[in-house]
């Protein structure tokens, strides 16, 4: 269990350095559309991110988990909604759809990169051992 909770706390932390670090880079580097669409995709994935794990807490804990009904529906209203929002994002021109898929890859790249360091970890260690 310990190895789980250590690589989501990573995953957590990696999606908020990641998001601030490329809000700051397209804000210095690309046109202010650029930058909006990785600000509003990073905000986007790292607060579904988030309230999908507040979901699963929530309904998995003991004495009384929740179906897995409630549990779907939740997901497919965020999916909806997020949806909606990437729409209206693109369609009123706010944003640039590049801009906004890199901010859309944060939690992705979040996952590669603990998924790496806990590879390394593996390799290493039992070479060490």
């Amino acid at each position: 269990m310990e190895i789980q909770r250590r690589i989501l706390t990573f995953i957590t932390k990696t999606n908020w350095v990641l998001f601030f670090a490329g809000s700051v880079a397209g804000f210095a580097l690309a046109t202010p559309e650029f930058a909006l669409g990785i600000v509003f995709g990073g905000l986007l994935v790292t607060a579904n991110f988030h309230l999908l794990h507040r979901t699963l807490k929530k309904s998995l804990r003991p004495p009384y988990p929740a179906s897995v009904g409630s549990i779907l529906a939740k997901y497919y209203i965020r999916f909806i909604l997020s949806g909606i929002v990437i729409f209206l994002l693109i369609s009123q021109k706010i944003v640039n759809p590049i801009g906004l898929f890199l901010g859309l890859s944060v939690v992705v790249a979040s996952i590669l990169l603990a998924t790496a360091c806990e590879v390394h970890k593996l390799i290493f260690q039992k070479e060490a051992a």
